[in-house]
């Protein structure tokens, strides 16, 4: 493995810029972050906004690291021809009112011609609504929801990660797999009780359905987010006496939850499996040294797949920059600043809101989670990049200490399997257009 983005070359006026940066991050950042060039030097401004103090603090430090390794990237694979870009982050605290605000800041005090990140799919659900009145593109980088590319679609949203339809249609042919070696027949779904929850369980079902695998649901569930006590939905996930239950949490929901279901003995009486963020570093490092049987676990990126000098050399540049292994958050947000340095060079720096959208649309961007032969494509109806999603069970591997086990056992789905078929899009879109139309009007103040 090499140790940093910036080792074996000069500094040159970014790197050392990138440098001075990693350093000069507090742990409990609250006051905004400035990477890449000045103002006055730079071809684009970009808005970011992440998470960077709370519960999910650390989702919005390691984006911030992986900025930091997009930028040096692009200065190393474009060369001259690449962008100058200046990076903005602030944090938004998880709220959609906030991110609002700072949005609306970025494009009329800071004249961005990009918005991008965001952790929640809550605060992206709001924020897209700013990008479409401003007509600013705004690349999200982690956050999932399916309706932000079918029912709240609009031409200036792009998706850098694989979204909750993805991670669902991956899930709902392991389930299929599954289901042929043990015969489960029962299903419990557990989420959390805002958009994410409710599309993740929408998309599964949906892509069972497609598959025509036939099951019970044993019941659904739904906590509040950042909940800090599972014991009463544990004790009725038990009482479903489901064979295999899916979770829909994130983050530190997650973790809480998964040490509370594995204290109770919940992994030995069904199958948990969380098909869209469970596989995340954090929560293998939580789970220190056991390897629980029975886990069913994937992510939008993982530290040891695919095995590809690519993703090595991503893993650990980050480890090198940050001194920790990343979460997938990461390699989303690398993927998201890759995304805006590749369309300008490609567009043209002076290009256009338009010609930016024509050019993402279809871009082909070779990331650290393609697998061998594969690239990465920003599918030109969904605004949706098409990636590979690998599914993985609980092994014991301390290769990126202190996580003492990581996902193995893989099975990897192709991105072609995972989209949603056109009628599908079609008919989430019209929904929403016949849903507003027959809102009545609104009364006038006597």
């Amino acid at each position: 493995m090499s140790n940093s983005p910036l080792s074996g070359r000069a500094c040159t006026w970014l790197s050392c810029l990138l440098t001075a940066f990693a350093f000069a991050l507090p742990a409990h950042a609250t006051t905004r972050v400035e990477l890449g060039v000045p103002a006055d030097k730079a071809d684009a401004v970009v808005g970011c906004m992440y998470p960077l103090t709370g519960r999910a603090a650390s989702y919005g430090r390691d984006s911030i690291g992986g900025i930091h390794l997009a930028l040096a990237d692009l200065e190393a694979e474009l060369g001259p021809k690449a962008p100058k870009l200046r990076v903005l982050v602030e944090d938004d605290r998880s709220k959609a009112s906030f991110a609002q605000r700072i949005a609306r800041d970025f494009v009329k005090r800071d004249g961005v011609r990009f918005l991008c990140g965001i952790v929640s799919s809550g605060v992206a659900q709001a924020v897209t609504r700013v990008a479409k009145e401003e007509r600013v593109l705004l690349i999200g980088t982690d956050h999932a929801s399916s309706r932000l590319t079918m029912e709240d679609f609009h031409p200036y949203y792009f998706r850098l990660t694989n979204d909750t339809y993805a991670s669902m249609a991956a899930g709902a042919r392991y389930l299929a797999d599954l289901q042929k070696k043990n015969k489960w027949k029962r299903l419990v779904f557990l989420g959390s009780d805002y958009d994410y929850g409710h599309v993740s369980w929408q998309d599964l079902k949906s892509n069972l359905d497609r598959l025509g695998v036939r099951y019970e649901v044993a019941g659904e569930y739904w906590s509040k987010l950042y909940e800090a006590d599972y014991s009463a939905y544990i004790t009725e996930l038990e009482a479903t006496k489901a064979e295999v239950a899916v979770v829909g949490l994130w983050g530190g929901d997650f973790v809480t939850f998964l040490k509370q279901a594995m204290s109770n003995g919940l992994h030995t009486k069904m199958r948990i499996a969380n098909f869209d963020t469970g596989g995340n570093y954090e929560v293998l490092t939580s789970l220190g040294q056991h390897a629980p049987a029975g886990l069913i676990l994937s992510a939008r990126h993982h530290n040891n797949w695919p095995d590809t000098p690519r993703n090595r050399k991503f893993v650990a540049d980050f480890h090198a920059l940050e001194g920790h292994y990343p979460n997938y958050t990461a390699e989303g947000a690398y993927s998201g600043i890759v995304a805006i340095g590749r369309a300008l060079a490609q567009a043209g720096r002076k290009a256009s809101v338009d010609q930016l959208v024509r050019t993402l649309e279809g871009l082909h961007l070779a990331l650290p989670e393609d697998p061998d032969g594969f690239t990465s494509t920003i599918d030109p109806v969904l605004h949706q990049v098409m990636q590979a999603q690998a599914i993985g069970e609980v092994v014991p591997d301390d290769r990126f200490a202190p996580a003492q086990v990581m996902l193995g056992n893989w099975t990897v789905y192709r991105a072609e399997d995972l989209l949603p078929p056109p009628a599908l899009i079609q008919q989430r879109r019209n929904s929403r257009r016949i849903s507003t139309a027959v809102q009545p009007p609104r009364r006038s103040s006597p």
